[in-house]
């Protein structure tokens, strides 16, 4: 008889918490190690892998029927896990669309699609509602979004466009298509030449720290600086590419441009 997959292993945290959310823990029997959302889990699952490097003896003592993961940066865990008989699933979701569509087929892949398409259906029609808020702002603030600092990385694709839902306008949107960190570098001097009003910070795996941007050469005639403008988000809801960013994260870039756009609105 056909079954559907019972023993999940999930190398990234987006698929832990979707999962979760639809009421299916029981079939996950592997995360990975960044996994905090949502909390349980970490106390619950087997931590077995890293972002880049996994535990392959211990997911292969695990027997998954199917390993999920996230960007062509897992290709090398997806080869070992396929070469060793696994059936491995990698989505390499960069949009806001594609986050949607990549929670739809794992609704569909675990059996839960109704559910599932009624829940994105539900996140679609929120965004659309914050846009509509978004738009009636009295300004839309100049962003900068910073992912990293040493080197200095701007914003990814779905960040990006929620700061467009949010009512901000990403400097360096152009950059954000860039499926790979390195195309979106950016030097001292381009941020400068942007003039952000925002500066938004989201160090991957690091507290952010607003003094040591602010004393940047140069940075302290920008609008962001001079205005004290400048604010972090936690990248567990801002850069894992699930459900999390659609709410949490989309709320707190909602709450940080209403601020900036009321209280500088010219």
């Amino acid at each position: 008889m056909a079954q559907l997959p019972q023993r999940i292993v999930c190398l990234t945290e987006e698929t832990t918490e979707t999962l979760y959310s639809l009421g299916l823990e029981d079939r996950i029997v592997g995360i990975s190690g960044f996994t905090v959302r949502p909390p349980r889990a970490r106390k619950e699952k087997p931590k077995v892998s890293a972002f880049i490097s996994a535990k392959i003896d211990k997911i292969l003592a695990l027997r998954p029927d199917l390993v999920i993961g996230f960007s062509d940066m897992q290709a090398e865990i997806a080869a070992e896990l396929v070469k060793a008989g696994v059936n491995v699933w990698i989505s390499n979701q960069r949009s806001v669309a594609e986050i949607l569509n990549q929670m739809l087929t794992l609704g569909v892949l675990v059996g839960a699609e109704e559910q599932t398409r009624l829940w994105v259906a539900e996140l679609e029609a929120r965004i659309e509602a914050i846009r509509e808020q978004g738009a009636a702002l009295p300004k839309r603030p100049r962003v900068y979004f910073e992912e990293w600092d040493e080197p200095m990385i701007s914003a990814i694709r779905w960040v990006s466009e929620l700061i467009d839902v949010a009512g901000g306008t990403d400097v360096f949107s152009e950059l954000s298509h860039s499926a790979g960190a390195k195309g979106r570098f950016v030097t001292s001097e381009q941020v400068i030449a942007a003039a952000p009003e925002v500066i938004i910070g989201s160090w991957c795996g690091k507290k952010f720290r607003p003094e040591r941007v602010a004393a940047r050469d140069g940075f302290a005639e920008l609008p962001a600086v001079k205005n004290n403008a400048l604010f972090e988000i936690k990248s567990p809801i801002i850069l894992q590419p699930g459900p999390a960013v659609l709410t949490e994260g989309l709320d707190a870039l909602q709450a940080i441009l209403h601020r900036v756009a009321v209280s500088n609105p010219r």
